[in-house]
């Protein structure tokens, strides 16, 4: 038996009671080890041996261990276990690589079977399934939701799907969680419960391809998140932020709260208000100036939109757009200390495209059938192209040129849903598997791909964000893709048919919320539930700068809750706007990442007459308090935080610091809108 310390748990590796069992003073939980079926027969966790292989520093936080558990019954079969461990966070995680060098095989004989672990709830443990991934259509966003379990779920034998799920008694709380991505209730993975009060993690489809050869490369599971806290819930929710945020992925710069400016929104309205081709402002003059008033606002990254390339697949700068390859317009963002973003279609690649050309086997089909070419937003016809095959290292090797030659340093992705593919000349399956296993394992393993590709390119330009465009449905939304990157969290919000009102598909802009004022930004606040578990600035969402101030003011108050972006037509906002954002986002950069540390305390009900959001950070004081009014009156507020002494207001606001160190807030508004209370800025 091997152990782990840390300052918050002890970990046995290879107890006889399970393969993992985590410690504190307080608590104790056993996890059993996976259940595969091999060779036809059911391979339970018991080992001959357990041997440490490895111990590596990834960074100053995390240290990943390696084992190798043989397994009694198979001496020629080694299930390897890898732990990343970050001292400071009572949450590790957890994945297996199950090797051989014999001849085995997995197998499926009566459904899937592949159990990752499982735990035993104590009758006093409550339960709650927390969901990353419902796809709310009054929002026309995913959001989440928190679910209790009921008892009966147990007698029941019945099953959630998470991706996680939290326990808790009267002294401490712990939670399982698993890193793979679809839209609720689209279930690739489930939490199973039995009369026995067993939690078993377990596959549901896809997980692995029937009959696929186990070898040396070995066959390796997603990770797997576990950890307690002596204390509640919101105490666990608490330390799994921190997690989110600090220690489950390597690529911290997607951690960062970074200003992001795109200029999508400008192409739709000048395609639906001025009746131009989306593209007609793609061009380095309409960049340039766009860029000049972003400066003046202090946007951090100036984020390029479609139709800056001259093909898909390629991703090479359209030299009749712009005519240095970009050189130009890269210089200035340097000048003025900003980065440059490109947005990219991974799965697409022109017609005449190299890509396409060397990969002409990795086309999406669906039953033998190529998907026919489409245009891609005014360029090329393009193939959709499978990630779940050779494909991926093209793409990857692609964006790596892009950051090295380029400079560029955020890929915004669009466009990659998760069903399509059933090809049997991919890495998801043969002629031997059915076109259903073919299908549905090309849709689990969609996520890993994207993961792997991130991975890849983060490695050789570690500067790099990938950003996942997640404002449509059937998209891969979960913990795995967070572990690398962040999600693009809304487009425009709902179109007009989310709410059954016809419009004309030719000559209407098929967006509802696309206009300044408050309306918009309640839709875009509204998942800022997700800041209780998962930090908000991994949900990039962009709030509107157009003028008159009061609009302006109350999508600052929102964005600066950890949302970070904008877009609009940015020259056309007037010079007393412009440095309004200046102002503004100057004062939130002081104190943003004390507001990035603390997830929201939110009073009052989105859009309701007052609605309060409170990120003080604990250990400094500083931070912000955003209040928003749709009436005139007064609001009174006391902070749960203490506060630092400073303060700073976009209204006039009496601030009264209190004796317990917390502050009072009382502001009276005139008009709906919002108003910003900065401490330590």
């Amino acid at each position: 038996m091997e152990l782990i310390h840390t300052s918050f748990y002890t970990l046995q590796i290879g107890a006889p009671e399970a393969l993992l069992v985590y410690k504190t003073d307080t608590f104790l939980r056993s996890l059993d080890g996976p259940v595969f079926e091999v060779d036809g027969q059911i391979l339970t966790p018991e080992f001959s041996s357990v041997t440490p292989v490895s111990q590596k520093k990834l960074n100053d936080a995390v240290t990943e261990y390696r084992f190798d558990c043989v397994y009694a019954a198979l001496p020629d079969l080694t299930l390897g276990l890898v732990l990343r461990i970050a001292q400071a966070s009572p949450v590790f995680k957890f994945k297996y690589a199950l090797k051989s060098t014999g001849n085995h095989r997995l197998t499926r004989s009566a459904g899937e079977k592949l159990d990752y672990c499982a735990i035993t709830a104590e009758k006093e443990d409550a339960l709650t399934e927390v969901r990353f991934s419902e796809f709310n259509q009054m929002l026309h966003s995913f959001c989440m939701n928190e679910v209790p379990v009921k008892e009966s779920c147990f007698s029941n034998s019945l099953q959630v799907m998470g991706p996680l799920l939290t326990g808790t008694n009267e002294k401490d709380s712990y939670l399982l969680a698993y890193e793979h991505g679809s839209q609720y209730p689209d279930a690739f993975i489930e939490f199973c419960f039995t009369p026995e009060r067993k939690v078993i993690l377990s596959a549901k489809k896809g997980n692995y391809i029937p009959g696929a050869t186990i070898g040396n490369d070995s066959f390796e599971t997603i990770w797997l998140n576990f950890g307690a806290v002596h204390g509640s819930v919101d105490d666990l929710a608490a330390a799994f932020r921190e997690f989110q945020l600090k220690y489950t992925s390597l690529n911290s710069e997607s951690r960062k709260p970074y200003i992001f400016y795109n200029t999508w929104c400008f192409q739709e309205r000048n395609k639906w208000y001025n009746n131009q081709a989306y593209l007609s402002s793609m061009n380095e003059e309409r960049m340039m100036a766009e860029i000049e008033a972003a400066h003046e606002m202090g946007i951090d990254v100036f984020v390029i939109d479609t139709g800056w390339y001259e093909k898909t697949g390629d991703w090479s700068v359209n030299p009749a757009r712009f005519r240095d390859g970009m050189k130009g317009l890269k210089a200035k963002l340097d000048e003025y200390g900003m980065k440059l973003g490109l947005w990219i279609g991974p799965t697409s690649a022109a017609i005449t495209s190299l890509a396409h050309r060397l990969h002409p086997d990795c086309k999406i089909s669906t039953d033998g059938q190529v998907w026919n070419p489409r245009p891609i937003w005014e360029t090329e016809e393009s193939y959709e192209m499978c990630l779940v095959s050779p494909y991926w290292e093209h793409l990857a090797d692609t964006l790596i040129g892009l950051a090295k030659e380029l400079g560029v340093s955020y890929f915004k992705w669009d466009a990659i849903g998760q069903y399509g593919c059933n090809s049997p000349d991919h890495y998801h399956g043969d002629l031997s598997n059915t076109p259903e296993e073919r299908a549905d394992s090309c849709a689990f393993q969609i996520g890993i791909y994207m993961e792997k590709i991130v991975g890849k390119v983060c490695s050789e330009c570690p500067e790099v964000i990938v950003d996942f465009d997640i404002t449509e449905g059937r998209r891969n939304v979960g913990l795995g893709f967070l572990s690398v990157g962040k999600y693009f969290l809304i487009n425009n919000g709902p179109y007009y048919q989310n709410y059954n009102i016809p419009i004309n598909f030719d000559t209407d802009w098929t967006n509802i919320f696309v206009h300044p004022g408050a309306p918009r930004t309640w839709i875009c606040r509204s998942p800022l539930t997700f800041d209780k578990w998962i930090p908000s600035v991994l949900f990039l969402t962009h709030y509107l700068p157009d003028d008159p101030s009061n609009s302006q003011d109350i999508n600052l108050a929102s964005l600066i809750l950890g949302q970070n972006g904008i877009w609009g037509d940015l020259p056309a906002v007037s010079p007393e706007g412009r440095a309004r954002f200046a102002e503004i986002l100057g004062k939130y950069k002081v104190v943003r990442d004390d507001i990035t540390a603390e997830a929201a305390i939110k009073s009052g009900m989105t859009g309701s007459g007052f609605e309060c959001y409170e990120k003080i950070c604990s250990e400094t004081g500083k931070g912000v308090v955003c209040v928003f009014a749709t009436v005139s009156d007064t609001f009174r507020y006391i902070t749960e935080k203490k506060t630092d002494a400073s303060v700073w207001t976009s209204l006039p606001t009496t601030v009264t610091p209190l004796d317990d160190g917390t502050s009072m807030i009382e502001i009276t508004f005139t008009e709906p809108g919002a108003a910003m209370i900065f401490f330590g800025a």
